[in-house]
């Protein structure tokens, strides 16, 4: 297994795990990678610097795995929090509520809600900011030093924050 650090076109950048570089190469062309913020299939490797592992290191194992995913899930979940008490929630209509503030038609404020990826993408080609805002639970709910579920595809997105 090999892990590449990737990016979408839109610069997001995460990583995933290949059998092989051949296998990279082969999911990219049958557009099966994408990138979990934007919904995006224009997936490119990214630079990334090899990790080393330490004796020290490889003793932590899955404790220091477990606890930073706690971490990073309660970070998201505090995340998700502050934008749900400080965004106005437009469901469905998401897309054209982001398309009306960027164009200067509506009134400019935070707001989130649901799109597709497909609306996602025709927002960013439009030089519309969205983000994608995680899901997950908080760490308090989760068991002690077990691993955290990876969150299914996102398709909630918010209006970049400036």
């Amino acid at each position: 297994m090999i892990r590449y650090a990737l990016r979408c076109i839109v610069a997001h950048e995460f990583e995933a795990w290949f059998s092989s570089s051949d296998g990279f190469d082969e999911q990219v062309a049958k557009g099966l990678v994408e990138c979990p913020m934007c919904g995006s299939t224009a997936v490119s490797k990214a630079i990334m610097a090899p990790a080393v592992r330490t004796k020290s290191a490889s003793t932590q194992g899955a404790e220091t795995l477990a606890e930073a995913q706690r971490a990073v899930a309660e970070a998201m979940f505090r995340l998700r929090q502050h934008v749900e008490k400080t965004h106005d929630y437009v469901g469905d209509t998401f897309a054209n509520e982001a398309r009306d503030i960027h164009e200067g038609l509506a009134p400019d404020r935070p707001i989130y809600g649901e799109a597709t990826p497909e609306e996602v993408k025709g927002l960013v080609e439009d030089g519309v900011s969205v983000a994608a805002l995680p899901v997950f639970k908080p760490a308090a709910d989760m068991e002690p030093k077990a691993p955290l579920p990876l969150p299914g595809k996102p398709v909630n997105v918010d209006k970049k924050l400036n």
